[in-house]
């Protein structure tokens, strides 16, 4: 349950950091301290809501601070806090990060201890106000885990029908289909057409491709294409959010414009996921893994039946149509490319696995990153590249829809 906040939390608050330090980007240091409290940092701090679902709240930290920032600036709309204000753009940034923090994790969660204090850190200054009134107009927005209609859900059994796969009984996160996005109409606004016909030379390629390349045992991956599918087994939302505060720092250095950026990331990347679970459910499209090992009855005689496929990774508990890794790299990487108004952008992405024979990758351009994520799940073993592909068209839409319906440039301001 959201915690309720005052306008005044973060002036009354006790400090608990004895030696502040002074934030050198103030927008990406507490975007990172999000990520921690949202997806955690294992094993020392634990997630408060991993995987896809995080990303709600990921969405309501990164717009309360454009709000925030706006509320002082007045350059670009506002999301819901519209109250003008006064004082520092940094305090507005820390004050509403740290307030949407609170009321959803609480003062005490573990992963706010030793973070500096926006009430000592800017102690009287006015963008405090504006930050914590920006928080308190966020936290209403927040979108609760809750029995979707179709839970327990565990698909079907007829060919091309996804079901259980190992390690899962039932599907996860239903309810993220079911809803109400922050940018979009409605999780039905971006579906798309479904994937290929099972008996479609379509589907026997894609079908022949991520069995040879994605499988555990006797797979032809090369070295790189290991190397590759090995780095993306880190978690994909703390690892897209590293690389975006590197694009900031490196080509957005104003703040108002990067708190604009992360919070168009942040509901986009939020508003893909829901749609993607929307189109998910729809289509209820097997994995590869239940394809594989249940061909014979696919109806095809060009896919061959191996009962002891196993993929390269874990599948996850939900359907293969359309991929949510595709649609959460693409709404971030499309938002960036909308922003700076080009596809060519030089930036790193970092792996928080070890060993690695590339790491960090470099990109000379957005594109690149995105076709990389296309072709990894498929090294992976878990995704027919249809659902790969879909899912970056899905990012890229809806990235597009908040771009050019939220947080726009106010009349006469550029």
């Amino acid at each position: 349950m959201v915690r309720s906040i005052s306008a005044g939390l973060v002036l009354t608050v006790t400090c608990f950091a004895s030696t502040p330090s002074v934030l050198a980007d103030v927008v990406t240091d507490w975007n990172n301290i999000t990520l921690r409290c949202v997806q955690g940092m294992p094993p020392t701090i634990p997630a408060n809501r991993t995987g896809p679902v995080g990303l709600l709240d990921i969405a309501l930290v990164q717009t309360a601070v454009h709000d925030a920032v706006q509320a002082i600036e007045g350059r670009y709309e506002a999301y819901r806090y519209t109250t003008p204000g006064t004082g520092s753009r940094s305090a507005a940034v820390a004050a509403a990060s740290y307030g949407v923090l609170v009321g959803l994790y609480g003062a005490d969660d573990p992963c706010l201890a030793g973070v500096p204090l926006p009430a000592v850190t800017y102690a009287g200054d006015p963008g405090l106000l504006s930050g914590s009134g920006a928080a308190a107009a966020l936290l209403p927005e927040y979108r609760p885990t809750f029995m979707s209609p179709i839970d327990p859900f565990i698909g079907g059994t007829l060919a091309g029908e996804w079901r259980p796969t190992p390690s899962f009984s039932v599907a996860g996160n239903t309810f993220m289909a079911f809803t109400q996005p922050f940018t979009l109409k409605g999780t039905t606004q971006f579906r798309p057409e479904p994937p290929p016909p099972m008996v479609s030379e379509v589907y026997t390629r894609e079908f022949n491709e991520v069995k040879t390349l994605g499988s555990a045992n006797g797979s032809t991956r090369s070295l790189a294409q290991t190397d590759l599918a090995l780095f993306w087994t880190a978690n994909p939302i703390s690892t897209w959010y590293g690389a975006l505060r590197g694009i900031a720092t490196s080509h957005v250095p104003d703040i108002g414009d990067s708190a604009r950026l992360f919070a168009l990331a942040s509901l986009a990347a939020a508003d893909a996921q829901m749609t993607i679970y929307e189109t998910k459910h729809f289509y209820n499209f097997w994995r590869p893994i239940t394809a594989i090992r249940n061909a014979s009855g696919d109806g095809n005689p060009d896919t061959d039946e191996d009962q002891a496929w196993t993929p390269y990774v874990l599948t996850p508990p939900y359907s293969d149509y359309s991929s949510g890794a595709n649609g959460l790299a693409s709404s971030i990487l499309s938002t960036v490319a909308l922003v700076l108004g080009t596809d060519k952008v030089n930036f790193s992405i970092t792996s928080s696995i070890g060993g690695l024979l590339t790491n960090p990758r470099p990109y000379t351009t957005l594109s690149a990153a995105l076709d990389d994520i296309v072709d990894v799940r498929i090294l992976q073993g878990i995704h027919f590249r249809s659902a790969d592909e879909a899912g970056r068209r899905q990012g890229a839409r809806v990235a597009h829809w908040a771009y050019q319906h939220f947080l726009r440039p106010l009349p006469g301001t550029r």
